[in-house]
């Protein structure tokens, strides 16, 4: 018995001695997709340029061994698996068959994240801080005064809270003006909005803007859910213009704001309408929520992501990486884009397609690129205002929150070109 516990000994040792390469499955059999991201984010923390094998066995990773990296997976039950060289070059020979829709993405460096979000408190959760904070991915939470001070350059990746820069406070009025957390939101941004030297919020609101689309411009990595994608655009395009009524600035809206709009300043919408009702809890017709009727519940809400072409379009190939591809919809204040008031160049990545429904896009911007995902909480249908943080150690294979970790991990990728 001795002789067989040192013999296994030995062949354990002996393997793991030559063993260069820890494979993380990100297919059904891994136990922990989202701290799968975390811990090959780490392992580029340390050093090691890590290998994204999109479409092979759901989006996997191929790490070169170290020890402290094995160690982690165990710590943080992440299904792996030691291979040796030469089954790492069987995988990549795999891969580049020109007949198969698989590529090989090196990661390189890991992106300095940024999380743009009020320092009081509010009464809702956030779905991209829960699952930065579950896949132990470190993050800084910056806000106006930080952006408008000239950070932004220190950052990789920046995403939006749940936000409104229309100056309109999320629209919250009608429902919440009684409420502490409300007044007292209200009141932290009129004194912000003042000390930095601006008449109103949304004046503020609009600077921040746009310094995150000279971010962008300057090759940054936007990504932003719920309110933000749809608030974000409609603030840039009413520059100069008062959209604000008499509950959020004290004075009346511009009655011909509608005509005035630059369409031309946003990411990806054209052609919206104004909600210039205080009393709706609704920003502009861009999200689908309320503005047209959906027979869809939670049980019957899905999207699909699209497949694209891993050799020839590496981006969304990324940013699609997953072990489903029927995804379970969510709702948020933003639940959904109307695809016919999409600009021509923005790439749909996820959809409703029987609705007409865009959930998932993405384009580019200058050097910089921007991903906006429709909805609150991946899994979490109806997250209302008070309700608790979802628990990710309930779903810690959520598709949906993989669609997130996929954006962090995007920018640590080396800049592809599409081929031609």
């Amino acid at each position: 018995m001795k002789r067989l516990l040192i013999s296994l000994f030995l062949v354990t040792w002996g393997f793991q001695s030559h063993a260069t390469f820890l494979f993380i499955p990100m297919d059904q059999a891994q136990r922990n997709h989202l701290k799968a991201y975390g811990i090959t984010y780490y392992a580029l923390t340390k050093g090691l340029e890590a290998e994204w094998l999109l479409n092979y066995r759901g989006g996997s990773f191929m790490i070169p061994f170290a020890s402290l990296i094995e160690q982690e997976c165990q710590v943080r039950d992440v299904s792996y698996r030691l291979i040796a060289d030469v089954q790492a070059e069987a995988i990549r020979l795999e891969i580049g068959d020109p007949n198969t829709n698989m590529e090989v993405i090196k990661l390189h460096k890991a992106p300095k994240v940024a999380v743009y979000s009020p320092k009081n408190k509010q009464p809702w959760d956030d779905a991209v801080t829960l699952v930065l904070t579950f896949a132990e991915i470190p993050y800084d939470v910056i806000y106006d005064e930080e952006i408008l001070s000239g950070v932004l350059p220190l950052y990789d990746w920046l995403h939006l809270h749940h936000e409104d820069f229309t100056g309109q406070y999320g629209k919250f009025w009608a429902a919440y003006k009684n409420y502490a957390w409300y007044q007292e939101d209200v009141r932290i941004s009129e004194e912000t909005a003042r000390r930095l030297g601006y008449s109103k919020v949304s004046k503020l609101k609009l600077a921040v803007a746009k310094s995150i689309r000279d971010f962008v411009a300057g090759g940054g990595y936007l990504f932003s859910m719920c309110s933000a994608p749809d608030s974000y655009d409609v603030a840039l395009s009413a520059e100069g213009i008062d959209i604000c009524d008499i509950p959020f600035d004290g004075d009346p809206l511009d009655m011909q704001a509608q005509e005035k709009l630059h369409y031309d300043h946003c990411f990806a919408f054209r052609d919206f309408k104004l909600s210039q009702n205080p009393y709706e809890y609704e920003i502009s017709s861009i999200d689908v929520t309320n503005t047209r009727p959906r027979s869809l519940n939670e049980k019957n809400d899905f999207f699909s992501l699209f497949e694209f072409s891993a050799k020839w379009d590496p981006v969304p190939t990324m940013l699609c990486q997953n072990h489903e591809q029927i995804i379970k919809a969510f709702m948020g204040q933003t639940t959904a884009f109307d695809k016919a008031q999409l600009k021509p160049n923005v790439l749909v990545m996820g959809e409703n397609n029987s609705l007409n429904e865009a959930r998932y896009i993405h384009g580019e911007s200058g050097k910089g690129t921007w991903t906006f995902l429709g909805g609150h909480d991946p899994e979490d249908y109806q997250h209302l205002v008070g309700d608790p943080p979802t628990d990710l150690n309930l779903y810690p294979n959520s598709p949906g929150y993989r669609l997130i970790l996929n954006n962090i991990l995007f920018p640590a990728a080396k800049k592809q070109k599409r081929k031609t």
